[in-house]
């Protein structure tokens, strides 16, 4: 990056966060809408088949899953490449499979951490992250309760990844991959509001079959994906000190009072980021004239 464009981009970098700055801070403009969109998941008709693993991979362009064996209880984590994993607890009702991936916070931890923003909640609901917008600080990653966003260490120009939601698919019209790839149909696409009625009649209409808890209800403030479950919830990994408040709170009014100049080291680090994104895709292109010419 030239001398002069990378100066523009650290100027139009530090105008924006100083922005976020003069107005509070990035949490202070979050709207929660309750009647934005999530999906509900039942982990009483779980499978396990690990089809949406799959069909999140195919629609996400990432590499196909490995085969797992779940019997006897196997805990897995998302990476860079998964945005979706499927475990199996054994528990006192038999082997449960929990399907894990971003909860869609109502209020995220993660956007009201980004500096730049480049994390952020659509007002439908999914949290989407914006490459152009990333500076690589990784606030995302320590933020996150639900230990979500993971960070592309292995890459020359790393990127944070997680699960979106289909956010395209939606602007489509269409449900999410997953969800319309679920053969147990354990997953439920809709509004948030609606789910909740769908998983509070379920509760009371089959007793004995779920705990008496919606997971993501309240946690942190409540997420956009929710949980059944016949088993507590502790019993299959779920964090449950999380309290009702939703994380961008506590740090609201610290935010309030912090100096601007503060905020201008993000625009910076921003600024190199995309120079360093423009070096390694002008010695792509250079090394591939180079290979055509020989």
């Amino acid at each position: 990056m030239k001398r002069r464009s990378f100066l523009a981009t650290l100027a139009a970098a530090g105008a924006a966060v100083a922005s976020v700055s003069a107005k509070g801070s990035a949490s202070s403009e979050l709207k929660v809408n309750e009647d934005s969109l999530g999906i509900l998941i039942d982990l009483t008709a779980c499978e396990g088949c690990r089809a949406c693993e799959f069909v999140c991979a195919d629609a996400n362009g990432l590499p196909e899953p490995e085969d797992v064996d779940l019997e006897g209880g196997v805990v897995r984590k998302a990476d860079p490449k998964r945005y979706v994993t499927v475990s199996s607890y054994e528990t006192v009702v038999g082997e449960v499979y929990v399907r894990r991936q971003c909860m869609h916070c109502l209020e995220p931890a993660c956007a009201a951490a980004c500096l730049t923003k480049a994390l952020e909640r659509k007002k439908s609901g999914p949290v989407v992250w914006n490459e152009d917008k990333c500076m690589g600080c990784r606030y995302c990653m320590i933020s996150c309760p639900f230990d979500v966003p993971q960070f592309e260490f292995d890459s020359p120009v790393p990127k944070i990844q997680k699960c979106k939601m289909c956010y395209e698919r939606l602007a489509e019209g269409q449900v999410p991959a997953c969800v319309e790839e679920c053969p147990a149909e354990a997953l439920t696409f809709g509004k948030r509001s609606e789910l909740l009625e769908i998983a509070r009649k379920r509760i009371y209409t089959n007793p004995g079959r779920y705990v008496s808890q919606i997971y993501g209800e309240h946690e942190a403030g409540g997420t956009g994906v929710l949980y059944l479950s016949p088993v507590p919830f502790a019993e299959l990994g779920f964090r449950t000190d999380l309290g009702e408040t939703a994380y961008p709170e506590y740090t609201r009014d610290f935010l309030t009072a912090v100096p601007v100049v503060l905020f201008l080291w993000p625009a910076f680090l921003l600024g190199l980021r995309k120079s360093r994104v423009e070096e390694v895709a002008h010695t792509a292109d250079s090394d591939g004239m180079g290979g055509g010419a020989s």
